[in-house]
């Protein structure tokens, strides 16, 4: 809503005349200059400053017309009583001693305030003062905490670092030296047996090189979380009121992220330290296993070596003698299959020869089928034309037969050629393999420094 400024209507005949001094108040609430004002102002006061649209009559201000009764008049004060005395003197009196008093209780407060204020300032100066003292102290205190165990835990990692590498070194000698027993593993149990002890200790190799890099990275981690703490920890100690960066944060105090004590934390650094001494004294003792297993493994795999050798030997000599045997046969087979082959062309040579004869025969039973009447007469010739054709066909089919039969065994005599040619090259195989391979490699036998893993 807005509010509605207006000079008032003029005076017509009805209206009481203005009195000397207060002509002003029916004019409006205001002069004219503060309407003015308020009309220039950036904003415009709705209810509290709305000016009265219906200027007053004489009526309100008289007596009632004649009829009224006496009680109604004498509630309607007069015009000159209602705007000249609003407020007696005692009560102008009573408001100026009112506001003196205001005054003087306002002014005492603002001073007892400013002494209060004065002191709360100075004691929390040295409240302040005081908590940034030992607030220093506890982190310098806290700085050479985190020094101690940093150095201990470098002390530790550098000793878990050289475990592990010392570890690591050994199981690549024994990755080697299994690897070296790949060569003469033929039909060699003992091997096996090797293998199978070397891989066992290969794994637990394996296993506790990642529990040392497990607790490594712990106590690497640990020291890292020491740095971030060190360096955090030595800002905060450098902090001075006069120092860049302060800054207000409002409820931070109310904020518990830590997760732990001074005892658990220092806890906490000591048990990873112990669990590496563990683990360095459990890797150092599989190392030590790993260098017996070595050592057992490369006397047990020479020994077989030399007893291998004789049955190496022994087995050559069998299978170039089967293979000598099945040269035999293989070249017998395929001279019965030459044979075979040239059966089979005479056999087809044969029945090619019999489908003339057939073609005649039959071409003379067919064309004396055409004789007219009773000359369709069933005499010798007819009858030796029909045994013709049945004896041919008799023949063709005997000879197919035996076609069938002789391409038959020549397929299992080449099936078996096949079978001759698949077991000699085995048998050439298993020659290169034993002679060639197995025994040029047993020439150079791994030696002792290397079946222990040693390059």
């Amino acid at each position: 809503m807005t509010a509605t400024y207006a000079r008032p209507r003029t005076a017509s005949a009805n209206f009481l005349p203005a009195i000397s001094t207060m002509a002003s108040c029916y004019k409006g609430h205001y002069p004219l200059n503060v309407f003015r004002q308020s009309l220039m102002m950036p904003w415009r006061p709705s209810t509290y400053y709305k000016v009265a649209s219906v200027a007053p009559t004489m009526a309100s201000f008289t007596n009632s017309a004649p009829g009224c009764n006496e009680t109604k008049n004498a509630q309607i004060p007069s015009n000159r009583t209602t705007l000249l005395t609003r407020y007696t003197p005692q009560d102008w009196y009573e408001c100026n001693q009112t506001s003196y008093r205001e005054s003087e209780s306002y002014r005492h407060n603002a001073e007892r305030l400013r002494a209060d204020t004065a002191r709360l300032i100075q004691d929390k100066e040295n409240i302040t003062k005081k908590t940034q003292f030992e607030t220093s102290k506890n982190l310098g205190e806290r700085v050479n905490d985190i020094m101690f165990w940093k150095s201990e835990l470098a002390h530790e990692t550098e000793q878990m670092i050289e475990e592990t590498n010392s570890l690591n070194e050994v199981k690549k000698r024994l990755e080697r030296a299994l690897a070296e027993t790949e060569g003469p593993l033929q039909e060699v149990e003992c091997i096996r047996s090797c293998q199978e002890r070397m891989r066992r200790y290969l794994d637990k190799a394996i296993t506790q090189l990642t529990t040392n890099r497990g607790t490594q990275h712990e106590l690497e981690q640990d020291i890292n979380d020491k740095n971030t703490a060190y360096r955090i920890d030595g800002k905060c100690h450098q902090l001075r009121n006069t120092s860049d960066g302060i800054s207000y944060y409002r409820g931070i105090d109310h904020v518990d992220a830590t997760i732990s004590v001074p005892e658990s934390w220092a806890k906490y650094t000591d048990h990873n330290i112990l669990r590496s001494q563990s683990e360095r004294a459990a890797s150092a003792k599989l190392r030590n296993d790993i260098e017996n297993l070595l050592n057992s493994t490369s006397n047990e795999m020479w020994n077989q070596f030399n007893n291998l050798n004789l049955s190496f030997t022994n087995r050559i000599s069998e299978t170039a003698e089967a293979k000598n045997k099945l040269q035999t046969h293989l070249a017998k087979t395929l001279q019965v299959i030459f044979q075979t082959e040239l059966t089979i062309e005479s056999i087809k040579k044969a029945i090619k020869d019999k489908e003339a004869p057939l073609k005649v025969a039959q071409t003379r039973l067919d064309e004396r089928t055409r004789r007219p009447n009773v000359e369709l007469c069933r005499d010798p010739a007819q009858i030796h034309l029909i045994n013709e054709v049945r004896e041919l066909d008799n023949t063709i089919q005997t000879l197919k037969q035996r076609l069938k039969d002789a391409e038959e065994t020549l397929q299992m005599l080449v099936h078996k050629k096949s079978s001759l040619e698949y077991d000699l090259s085995i048998k050439a195989n298993t020659l290169f393999i034993d002679q060639e391979k197995c025994m040029g490699m047993r020439k150079s036998f791994p030696s002792t420094p290397r079946l222990v893993g040693y390059t």
